[in-house]
């Protein structure tokens, strides 16, 4: 098994991406190219490891550019040129922590998308009171058709089913009430088509509030909502971590009280880790793709590293692709 490594992606690149990998291959049974400026990648390798490769890359596509103008004149960048060996066989899946734009243009222009996905989508977990729920689009397509939701959703139960390991995924749609009728002509429509599948189980509705209660094993919504949800849960998060910490730093009762309860916050703050999840996952596209979070440390290159291998040794691209086919004769919209 052979994982391709975007080594300059992401804010701690190269240093914690080289460190990730080193302790991928020393613990996984993996091989890992390494994409990027040899010189900063054999830096922080000190010696030679026999199951790193490294493939230099004499540029670098910053989160600021537009993708699509970095991916078509950076034709040297470590993102086009590990898409580029993905797309030849010379590894089994890509992980990169660089910018989610460029990856997915890409990913669109060099990989392609396989037979049936109008747009492919970007999905992550994340943690809710009884397990980790699946939530996509988070980023890849603002506006999204009724027929691209209804993909997400066999995309999304396929995932959680091979690789979550979940028997019967339930699949709900984010809308702004659990009532049928409630929502824009899009999510209506797909509600209906949902409804009617089959193969999925279709448990209706799930307003934000609700989210984090753990009933939905995947939830599906378009890629504007989707992410706006995720960056305002990240935000309010930290703010509440903020607030907590003013508040203990104020009073000395309450800095005694922090003490007791110091190992329980220190358990929250584990199941909140999003280095524990390995990464975001670009479904829909004709190669495996994992995108980690863009301040990723060793750990979570690792378990993006991690992620990989488990996607691509479950045959989970190959089932995707013949779930998508199975249902295009019940997608009308």
């Amino acid at each position: 098994m052979k994982i391709i490594v975007d080594a300059m992606g992401g804010d701690n690149a190269p240093k914690e991406v080289v460190l990730g990998a080193l302790e991928a291959v020393k613990n996984l049974a993996v091989d890992v190219v390494l994409v990027g400026n040899e010189e900063k990648i054999r830096y922080y390798m000190a010696t030679p490891v026999p199951k790193i490769e490294v493939v230099n890359a004499a540029e670098v596509i910053g989160n600021d550019e537009p993708p699509v103008a970095a991916i078509r004149t950076k034709k040297d960048a470590s993102i086009p040129k590990g898409l580029k060996l993905l797309k030849e066989g010379r590894g089994n899946a890509m992980v990169s922590a660089g910018s989610t734009g460029a990856l997915m243009a890409g990913g669109l222009f060099i990989l392609g998308r396989f037979e049936g996905v109008d747009r492919p989508a970007i999905a992550t977990l994340v943690p809710t009171r009884k397990k980790p729920t699946l939530l996509l689009d988070i980023g890849a397509n603002s506006d999204s058709k009724p027929r691209n939701l209804v993909q997400f959703a066999v995309m999304g139960s396929v995932y959680s089913r091979e690789i979550l390991g979940v028997e019967n995924p339930r699949v709900g749609l984010l809308n702004i009430g659990v009532e049928e009728e409630k929502g824009n002509s899009a999510v209506k429509t797909a509600y209906g088509l949902l409804r009617e599948l089959k193969d999925i189980n279709f448990g209706g509705n799930v307003e934000a509030r609700d989210f984090f209660d753990g009933h939905f094993d995947v939830v599906v919504c378009d890629g504007f909502v989707g992410n706006i949800f995720l960056k305002t849960v990240e935000g309010f998060g930290s703010f509440l971590l903020d607030l907590l910490k003013t508040e203990v730093k104020g009073k000395f009762t309450y800095s005694l009280g922090a003490l007791l309860i110091k190992p329980a916050l220190k358990a929250v703050k584990a199941r909140m880790d999003y280095s524990e999840y390995g990464g975001a996952m670009f479904l829909g596209l004709d190669g495996i793709l994992i995108k980690c979070h863009g301040s990723s440390d060793r750990k979570a290159i690792f378990n993006g590293i991690k992620l990989a291998k488990q996607f691509a040794e479950s045959n989970v691209h190959l089932k995707l692709k013949k779930a998508l086919l199975d249902i295009e004769g019940e997608i009308s919209s």
